[in-house]
């Protein structure tokens, strides 16, 4: 506090060197362009049930481990309720008190922070997109008003703490639509509808967050192009194409950078691939030489645990974590 006894020439001084160190802060906290990041949203029910990762053979918080091991970003799901009844956890994991609770680790290791919205109490992906509950009855005009003011609510709190994220998705995989059957991908005015409620409710209270559209056809040039081109010609505003790439649903590593530098050269948005586990070297290889991009990088999927994980069963790093810090250094990731 700057206190009335301070002599005026002493308040002028802390003053400047209180806007020094906001400034510094400010730059430190960028957001990069080059990202390797990671989707952890397990992390919390992990810790809960006693799962301990290790650095050394130290136990050491897995943010951190990550962080050292070159990952700059890291990526959050959030669900409307999930302890309602056919909700993803009665303990309410991934609920808006558990994001801010791990938005404030991912920004106090002052790394980058995208938010994932299923629009859902439960899981969303190409196979459902079930409509929360509070919302099952609303006309459509209501739900448009709901996720916008959802959207609003959760971004806001997370402002009022301090822990703006830099980049937010729209909906999860919604290729085929969201919040079925309203806005399913058969109906594209409605779907568009949706979204542009969910990008307003971001800008109210965070101009400056990169909005990512996320579908889930990595290696699917047809159907990636399909959606895109609907949703911009109903002008959907959006910065970033966001594809998850899974080869048992997406084709080779050759259909995958096919697409990437297809979307690139018809898109003017950066493209990420927001998805992936397997193949580790070779999705980020495409990721990262897409061409004429300014935003670029992966995203890995719950590595803790799910499929090619980089911790073992112990919690102890395995080779394919150390694969991070060669990726940070042939592509100049900071």
């Amino acid at each position: 506090m700057i206190t009335d006894s301070f002599p005026p020439r002493y308040k002028i001084s802390v003053v400047c060197c209180l806007l020094m160190l906001y400034c510094s802060f400010c730059m430190a906290q960028k957001s990069p362009d080059k990202i390797i990041g990671a989707d952890i949203s397990w992390l919390p029910q992990f810790e809960e049930q006693g799962k301990k990762y290790y650095e050394n053979d130290q136990a050491t918080d897995a943010i951190q481990i990550l962080k050292d091991k070159g990952f700059n970003y890291i990526r959050l799901r959030i669900f409307n309720n999930p302890r309602a009844d056919s909700g993803y956890s009665k303990k309410g994991y991934c609920d808006l008190e558990g994001t801010k609770k791990m938005a404030l680790r991912i920004k106090a290791a002052g790394m980058g922070f995208l938010l994932d919205f299923h629009y859902s109490d439960t899981w969303a992906d190409p196979g459902k997109q079930y409509i929360p509950s509070a919302w099952k009855k609303l006309s459509y005009a209501l739900l448009q008003d709901s996720v916008r003011a959802f959207t609003k609510k959760v971004l806001k709190e997370l402002k009022d703490q301090g822990t703006p994220p830099d980049m937010v998705q729209v909906g999860n995989e919604i290729n085929h639509g969201m919040m079925w059957p309203i806005a399913n991908i058969k109906h594209l005015d409605t779907l568009a509808g949706v979204l542009k409620a969910g990008i307003a409710g971001v800008k109210d209270e965070n101009k400056k967050a990169k909005i990512m559209l996320h579908i889930a056809c990595g290696g699917q040039n047809k159907e990636s192009r399909y959606f895109l081109d609907n949703m911009i010609a109903r002008n959907v505003k959006f910065d970033i194409i966001g594809e998850s790439y899974y080869p048992e649903w997406h084709g080779t590593i050759t259909d995958l950078k096919n697409n990437l530098n297809d979307l690139a050269a018809r898109y003017k948005q950066d493209i990420i691939v927001v998805e992936y586990t397997k193949l580790k070297m070779e999705v980020n290889d495409a990721a990262f030489t897409i061409p004429g991009k300014k935003i670029t990088g992966t995203f890995i999927w719950e590595p803790l645990s799910y499929q090619e994980a980089v911790f073992d069963k112990t919690g102890h790093p395995n080779a394919y974590l150390d694969m991070y810090p060669v990726i940070k250094q042939k592509y100049g990731v900071k």
